[in-house]
């Protein structure tokens, strides 16, 4: 598997802005993969730092939707068999964020808990428009602070 899933991010680098779009799509939906090293390769083979940020950005936000929409679909028994998120996280998910509102959905670059965040607020039908626009500010800052780092160390070293 590790063989594949290094192949595949050669692929993607070597697309470069696509496969950089492709494999933030990838990261931002509920399928593990790293589009950070795909956005660092990119952006370290010359391409714009800009344009780096804002493909990943996209793809990583419609990748977010994509879970989101499965939630607002509401078909807990396809959540479970194709995100494999059990019932009780999302009712964790939905318990926490009662009242929070769609704002919260800045929050969902992290990690794991990212994906079921947008899956437990398309559940419990948020506004899109907040969802997409909290969403794309969370995912935007966490790119740029990856590339920020990463440009900084680079040319610390060189």
């Amino acid at each position: 598997m590790d063989a594949f899933l290094d192949t595949l991010v050669q692929i993607l680098i070597e697309w470069g802005i696509l496969g950089l779009f492709i494999s933030a799509l990838l990261a931002g939906s509920v399928i593990p993969f790293s589009s950070e090293l795909v956005l660092i390769a990119v952006a370290q083979a010359g391409l714009s730092p800009m344009l780096c940020l804002l493909a990943a950005t996209a793809g990583n936000v419609l990748g977010g939707m994509t879970c989101y929409w499965m939630g607002h679909l509401g078909k807990l028994e396809w959540i479970e068999k194709y995100f494999r998120i059990k019932k009780e996280k999302i009712d964790k998910m939905e318990k926490f964020l009662q009242g929070k509102g769609a704002w919260m959905a800045f929050f969902a670059f992290l990690p794991i808990i990212g994906s079921v965040l947008s899956v437990a607020l398309g559940f419990m039908r948020s506004n899109i428009w907040i969802t997409v626009i909290a969403m794309t500010i969370g995912k935007f800052f966490r790119y740029a602070i990856i590339l920020l780092v990463v440009n900084g160390v680079i040319s610390a070293i060189f």
